[in-house]
């Protein structure tokens, strides 16, 4: 078991071993957290408690998101090799392997309606793209919470996608640096793949 205490100090004469806890997601409502510890899946109250482990996999599950309703998780999971999208219910139980790409696969948000999950990869970068193709730098797809053919939204690299409230934008990373401000470059989208301002 994992517990996790929120807004509460300690002050200690030795050292504490970190949890080195990863991929931290508020779930919609605010009330509840999952995260990644040690390659599994956990969650745990907003306001701190013992956390539940969701995931009991001899795989290694990371990159956890919230549908707008908060009854699904969608997470990554190298189950079968390589990195795919898969969905749980929130409460946990038996999760649904949505992608099986031959590339890693890392979800980044459920659209605001819920349909589709979100994800970056390098699956095939669009014959008009200027970019060499490589592994290196992801695509944007979308494939639908109930499994089925994924659909590239944009052909450049697109991370960390957030919509806004009305749901027909979103922002994203790109995941290049900007080497005079140690800072990455983040633009903004719509579901067509139409970058805007």
């Amino acid at each position: 078991m994992c517990t996790l205490l929120l807004g509460t100090t300690f002050a200690h004469a030795m050292a504490v071993t970190p949890l080195w806890m990863r991929d931290v997601r508020i779930s919609p409502d605010g009330k509840e957290i999952v995260f990644c510890y040690k390659g599994d899946i956990y969650k745990v109250s907003a306001k701190g408690g013992e956390a539940v482990q969701l995931t009991t996999q001899d795989s290694y599950e990371s990159s956890p998101v919230w549908s707008p309703d908060g009854k699904q998780i969608a997470f990554a999971s190298d189950r079968f090799g390589n990195t795919d999208v898969f969905v749980m219910p929130a409460n946990g139980g038996s999760a649904r392997r949505l992608t099986t790409n031959s590339a890693s696969e890392i979800p980044s948000a459920f659209t605001p309606d819920g349909k589709f999950i979100v994800f970056s990869a390098s699956i095939q970068d669009p014959a008009s793209s200027a970019l060499f193709p490589t592994s290196a730098m992801t695509e944007l797809y979308k494939v639908s919470a109930e499994g089925g053919k994924t659909e590239q939204i944009l052909g450049t690299p697109a991370e960390m996608v957030c919509f806004n409230a009305a749901g027909d934008k979103f922002l994203y990373y790109t995941g290049r640096m900007d080497v005079r401000h140690g800072i990455g470059q983040a633009y903004q989208s719509d579901q067509a793949g139409r970058r805007g301002p």
